[in-house]
């Protein structure tokens, strides 16, 4: 049985985590931690394997630091981590072999919709991302769309230049892919990636509807936790 602390645990994606854990036989609930609390102390005192951090960006850095302090096993579902930050976070979990997961998604159909993408930037190197999410997402782009960048650079084997960077009119470029943000109500989470060549286009889209969509991910991503010696960024690595 893993043990599972949840912090931020009555936020929307929270309260869904915590009812999928209480709902899998081989996961228990150790804890929850909330804004009022101290993250440390929650962890001296529920003793967890794993600290789910689904909070707010302003505070997911010192929670991911003070999670491999304590020697527990991290998954970051947060948004706003620097690829500085991340890169230290990388460092430090490399030191003490100590296993976690960054995941700027826990949707499987995302990661399968990366996958897919880094095979397609192999032959289309050209690609745009347009991401669309509900009104009271707080940043722009999403963590996803920036993965998804950054995966697409990767693996494409041209070296393409857009205008920027982040000229408005092409929205904001990330690894020289520029990436268009959406926020409305009546969204939860959407994403298409516009693939060009000659005389031709690709897209792949994905849609998630209720935030249950990412509980198998959630699920996921903590039990394979514990197993890891290092921290991996995105779920896809892990499928």
């Amino acid at each position: 049985m893993i043990r599972i602390l949840v912090c931020g645990a009555h936020g929307r994606m929270g309260k869904e985590a915590v009812m999928a854990i209480q709902n899998d036989p081989d996961l228990v609930l150790a804890g929850i931690s909330l804004r009022e609390h101290q993250l440390a102390e929650q962890i001296k005192h529920h003793s967890p394997d794993v600290v789910l951090d689904l909070s707010v960006p302003e505070v997911v850095y010192e929670h991911c630091l003070t999670i491999i302090e304590h020697n527990v096993h991290p998954v970051i579902g947060t948004s706003g981590l620097t690829l500085e930050q991340m890169q230290t976070l990388h460092q430090l979990c490399k030191e003490k072999q100590l296993g976690g997961i960054l995941a700027p998604n826990f949707s499987l159909g995302v990661m399968l919709m990366i996958k897919m993408a880094a095979l397609a930037a192999q032959y289309l190197p050209h690609a745009e991302i347009i991401e669309l999410h509900h009104d009271k997402k707080v940043d722009a782009p999403s963590g996803t769309a920036l993965r998804t960048a950054h995966v697409i650079a990767e693996h494409r084997h041209t070296n393409i230049q857009v205008p920027g960077p982040n000229n408005a009119a092409r929205g904001y470029v990330h690894a020289n892919v520029p990436i268009h943000s959406v926020r409305l109500p009546g969204l939860l989470a959407h994403q298409h990636i516009i693939f060009g060549g000659v005389f031709e286009s690709l897209e792949i889209k994905h849609d998630s509807f209720d935030r249950k969509s990412f509980m198998p991910g959630v699920i996921l991503a903590c039990k394979k936790a514990p197993e890891l010696k290092h921290l991996v960024y995105g779920l896809e690595n892990l499928l």
